[in-house]
């Protein structure tokens, strides 16, 4: 049985290096949260091994993450304590094998590769590094019809990879000379790819960032669309992960889509506002495509303005009869607006 010290230890890696993660996994049940205390942790395990590049070199990186993925499918057996507890934890809650593969598999490829030519080509990328986290997400939270729940899931976590690829555009040059922009939207806009890492922002690079916060936010709208399917004591924290998440893109818009010279960041009064936020409009309505929309920064097809030009679509907000009767005072509640 996983013990309180293996769960302590994941919960300190999570706090330490998954902040905006960590604020809305503390809202999830004790049973789901202490699980993706241990999860959360064997990712960042694995994705510590790819980044010491500067102190291992390609061969003994691999040579780790094949040992990693034998430890936790229980292949061999290991002192680690976050292994042993992943390890635990994907017999308890049936994780499919072929997840952690995909994963580790992810993780191998950033070890070599360092730019994508298609988004095709990088979706395949994140299925392992940010889909299949999802899809053992929804095991551990074990909702009633995971088959429906699964595909949302799997939008959500590229959702969220996907913005953090937007908001560290420079930092993946400087501290891992990688670039996650597929090289098909840098050339729809005449961006070569040494421009990006050369840091030389300019109204092309701006052009291609906007192209690809449309696409991501249509992945956030068909995540979310399928929070319903979680169990309900589940649903918010994940609502506000993704409302979290999504923030990233106002602070993107904010800097003018130049994230080649600064790495927007959420302050803790943000994420406390958002929470606020959430919580109250969550509170009436429980719905959570309701409260996103309201919420967050993804606009949604009946918004002026919006552009499908990138995305599989979206799944409008289903009007609650409520919503009319408090609008009024919750709308003052979007007045709330600063860092």
């Amino acid at each position: 049985m996983v013990n309180e010290s293996q769960v302590e230890a994941g919960k300190e890696i999570q706090q330490r290096t998954g902040k905006t993660f960590y604020f809305a996994t503390r809202l999830l049940p004790e049973r789901v949260r202490h699980a993706t205390y241990v999860l959360y942790a064997f990712f960042r395990v694995a994705d510590e091994v790819v980044d010491a590049e500067e102190t291992a070199p390609p061969a003994q990186q691999r040579e780790r993450l094949e040992r990693l993925r034998a430890e936790a499918l229980g292949d061999i057996e290991t002192d680690d304590p976050v292994l042993s507890a992943f390890a635990e934890l994907r017999e308890r809650y049936d994780i499919d094998p072929d997840d952690v593969n995909v994963f580790i598999d992810a993780m191998a490829a950033d070890i070599e590769k360092d730019h994508y030519e298609t988004y095709e080509e990088l979706e395949t990328y994140m299925d392992g590094s940010a889909s299949a986290v999802g899809r053992m997400m929804t095991d551990v939270m074990r909702p009633d019809d995971p088959e429906t729940a699964l595909p949302h899931a799997t939008a959500l976590g590229q959702a969220f990879q996907m913005s953090n690829f937007l908001r560290d555009v420079g930092e993946d040059v400087v501290e891992r000379d990688r670039v996650y922009l597929p090289e098909t939207s840098l050339d729809r806009h005449n961006v070569d790819r040494q421009q990006i890492l050369d840091l030389k922002f300019d109204q092309r690079v701006a052009a291609v960032m906007q192209d690809e916060l449309r696409r991501t936010e249509a992945l956030y709208r068909d995540g979310v669309a399928g929070i319903e399917h979680l169990p309900a004591d589940c649903q918010f924290p994940v609502l506000l992960a993704a409302v979290l998440y999504a923030d990233h893109h106002r602070s993107i818009r904010k800097l003018g889509y130049d994230t080649l010279s600064t790495t927007p960041e959420l302050s803790f009064a943000r994420k406390v506002t958002l929470l606020v936020k959430s919580s109250a409009y969550w509170a009436i309505w429980r719905d959570p495509v309701a409260v996103f929309k309201a919420v967050s920064v993804v606009p949604y097809p009946e918004d002026e303005g919006f552009d499908a030009d990138f995305g599989p679509g979206s799944t409008p907000a289903r009007n609650s009869p409520s919503q009319s009767r408090v609008s009024g005072w919750l709308r003052s509640l979007n007045r709330w607006d600063s860092e």
